[in-house]
């Protein structure tokens, strides 16, 4: 009945997208704030039993324990304040406890995350596209808010995604599989061969292994043919940012800025116009 009503009414899908547009958001800041740190934890711990002196058990973290709290005054959210963009609204974007300010990111990313997956739900309907393309979203945005707090491209988010990319393809949900698999070993063998090229002529590094896989993930997903665009927009915009923070934001030359979002836009532009400026780009020759 339900598959009928999406499928007769398509406003029904829309709506509901956004809805668990809204709530994903809301675990995606979850995950932003919590991952790195997880992994900080591990790598941590890890160190400690190499050197042979190992740490003491610690108390659970994980995406799921403790349950969220303000940071300024450590009092738990309870369910009823933790309504996606709602409960920040009524809160006016104060702790409810301590009345100090919360941050607006978190609002961002839920708005975000449910726009883009009613857009998703209007554009693909009900169909392995849709799920397919809000797989790919969420994991841009998650990527995209980590690389900008830490400087990370987690693993734990990268690989699964190259490989959900190769398997959808395996119907060609998005490109033939031929075309993904091409698209994942061009993906990262193109920011691979910059950053060796780069190392050799300066002996500095300039960017992360992560930004690697990413591009990689990207192929899977939309193929080799759309690599070119990603990474002709990611370097455009990723040009125009850092300008534009030199000039107005007084950001320093040599403090490095993370390379991770602009590939995310650019694979999100892609994902949902790329044939359509490649189409025009190929129209004017």
């Amino acid at each position: 009945m339900l598959h009928v009503s999406f499928y007769t009414y398509p406003a029904f899908l829309v709506v509901a997208a956004v809805v668990a547009g809204l709530l994903v958001g809301s675990f995606l800041n979850v995950v932003i704030h919590r991952l790195p740190k997880m992994l900080e934890r591990q790598w941590r711990t890890e160190c400690a039993d190499l050197a042979g002196t190992p740490l003491a058990p610690a108390a659970r973290y994980d995406l799921i324990a403790p349950r969220s709290a303000c940071p300024k005054c450590g009092s738990k959210i309870t369910a009823a304040r933790n309504i996606p963009l709602v409960s920040y609204l009524v809160l006016r974007g104060r702790c409810a406890n301590c009345r100090e300010p919360i941050s607006p990111r978190y609002p961002v990313v839920e708005a975000v995350s449910g726009a883009l997956a009613g857009y998703i739900a209007w554009r693909y309907g009900l169909s392995s596209a849709l799920f397919g393309a809000l797989i790919f979203t969420w994991a841009m945005i998650a990527l995209t808010f980590i690389d900008l707090d830490t400087f990370y491209l987690p693993d734990n988010i990268t690989l699964p995604l190259l490989w959900a990319g190769l398997l959808f393809n395996t119907s060609a949900t998005f490109v033939d599989l031929r075309s993904a698999v091409i698209g994942a070993v061009a993906g990262y063998l193109a920011l691979w061969s910059v950053f060796w090229a780069f190392k050799f002529a300066t002996g500095k590094e300039g960017m992360g292994y992560g930004d690697f896989k990413l591009l990689a993930a990207i192929g899977a997903w939309l193929g080799w043919k759309m690599l070119p665009l990603v990474i002709l927009l990611s370097s455009v915009v990723g040009a125009v940012v850092g300008i534009a923070l030199i000039v107005f934001a007084k950001h320093a030359r040599e403090k490095p800025i993370p390379f991770g979002p602009y590939l995310a836009v650019a694979g999100l532009i892609a994902l949902f116009w790329g044939e359509q400026i490649n189409r025009r780009y190929l129209d004017l020759f």
